[in-house]
This record gives C-alpha cells, structure tokens and sequence, in this order.
C-alpha cells in the first residue's frame, strides 16, 4: 500500500516537473498551458501512471486480475445492473447539488469557475483533443481511480479499524482531487455512492462502470448542451 502511494506521488512530481520545465523552454507541444503535451503529462502522471502500477501491485500481493477487478464474480450481471441503476438516481442528484453549491459560493463571493478538465473538453479545438478526453474520461480514469480509492484506499483505512473514516475521508479526497470547490459536495455525494456499490456488490468493476457511465453522461451534457 505504502509503496503503490509512494510510487504514484513519485509519478505526480516527475509530470509536474516536466510539464513545468518544458513549458519554461517553451517545447514545442508544451508552450501553451492548453498544448497538447501539457495535458498528456497532466492526465497520464496520475491516472495514466495508475495502470502501469496496477499489474505490479495485484502480482506483488499475488493476486489475479479476475479477482481484483471482480471478473470472476457469479453475479456479474446483476452487479452491472446495479451500478446503471445508481447512476440513473445520482445524476440528477448530483446536477442539483452542483447548481447549489455554484449558487451558494457566488454568493459568499467565492468566484466559481469549470473544471480544468470540462474547459479543456469544451474549448478543444481539435477533434483528436476531443477524442483523447473523452476517452480519458470514460476508460483512463474511472479505472485508476476506482483502483485507487474504492479498491486501495478504502479497504486499507476500514482494515485499519476506521470505517467511518474509510467512508467519508476517501470520499472527501476523491472529491478534493478534482480540485473544483463548485463540485466538492456531488462528488462526495457520489464517491459515497460508489463506495456503498462496491461493498454491497464486493466488486470493483460495478464503481468502474458507474463512474464510466456518469463521466459519459457527463460529457454528453456538455457536448451537446456546452452552455
């Protein structure tokens, strides 16, 4: 556990520093905060970083992917139907919250501003920009974070004999990596969701499609209603 965290952090700074110090050369891809060089060493330094980590963590606590990722269960189909179903109730819940949230820091005078990530999406110039966003969205993403928080982190703090801190102290990080005060509260909301979804199921694989699905949905929204 302490060596995976150790080894993503390691993976977070090194993209920072190159990121930082081929912008100060002025890099061809890397000049302009928006170049495409910048945000492949933004996405892939975390999440990206995350699937090259996954084979050595399951093979250094043997483990098999099957088993991790919640392939072999018997109930794979209903588990699946289980994570549609939960992102058919917390979408709606999570848009409501986030207007909330935008419209109570506005007026505390807390200036709001889009996620990095939905401003690059909507300001994309290039369609192969749009494409690796999208994708990066509804398959990098929900897997590396899934295995982070829900099939990492969670499991580690509630062994440790802190469940209420593994619930709601993973949650709140997942929501606070996102680095976005307008979209804190329905991330938590829905980091909570998934964790219950991956202790009712014990299968990671249910929070990765349900974090998959709510991304695309996500990304529809803004595809076709930007505004």
């Amino acid at each position: 556990m302490i060596q995976f965290v150790a080894a993503q952090f390691a993976c977070l700074c090194f993209g920072i520093l190159a990121a930082g110090l081929l912008h100060k050369f002025r890099i061809q891809g890397f000049a302009q905060d928006e170049d495409f060089g910048n945000i492949l060493l933004a996405t892939l330094s975390f999440q990206g970083a995350t699937w090259i980590l996954i084979p050595f963590f399951l093979r250094l606590h043997q483990v098999l992917w099957r088993d991790a990722f919640g392939l072999s269960g018997t109930n794979l189909k209903r588990d699946l139907t289980a994570a549609v179903v939960l992102v058919v109730v917390i979408l709606p819940v999570a848009w409501l919250l986030q207007g909330a949230s935008v419209a109570v820091l506005e007026k505390i005078g807390w200036p709001v501003e889009n996620q990095v990530a939905v401003m690059l999406f909507a300001d994309a110039k290039s369609n192969w920009l749009k494409i690796y966003l999208g994708a990066f969205a509804v398959v990098i993403a929900p897997v590396a974070e899934e295995f982070v928080f829900r099939g990492v982190l969670f499991p580690f703090v509630k062994r440790l004999g802190f469940p209420k801190s593994a619930w709601l102290g993973v949650s709140a990080l997942f929501a606070l990596i996102h680095f976005d005060a307008g979209t804190f509260v329905p991330l938590f909301i829905f980091a909570l969701a998934l964790t219950w979804l991956y202790e009712t199921t014990d299968n990671l694989l249910a929070p990765i499609f349900a974090h998959s699905l709510f991304n695309a949905a996500n990304l529809a929204v803004l595809f076709f209603a930007p505004k």
